[in-house]
C-alpha cells in the first residue's frame, strides 16, 4: 500500500492541532503555589487591575 502525501490543508490542520494540544497541556498544568502564582508586576494583572476598577464605577 502507497504511502499518500497530506494536502497543504490537511498538513496545516495537523500543525495545528498539535500546537492546540501542546497549548492546552501547559495552560492546565499550572498549579496554585508560590512558583506559578502570577506576579503583580506582570501587564496581564495591571489590566486586570484597571479592569477591576472600571467595573467598580
Amino acid at each position: 500500500m502507497a504511502v499518500t502525501r497530506l494536502k497543504r490543508k490537511d498538513r496545516r490542520n495537523k500543525t495545528f492541532a498539535k500546537l492546540d494540544v501542546k497549548f492546552l497541556k501547559l495552560a492546565t498544568n499550572i498549579e496554585l503555589g508560590s512558583r506559578s502564582r502570577q506576579s503583580t508586576k506582570d501587564q496581564l494583572a495591571k489590566n486586570n487591575a484597571v479592569l477591576a476598577q472600571l467595573a467598580k464605577a
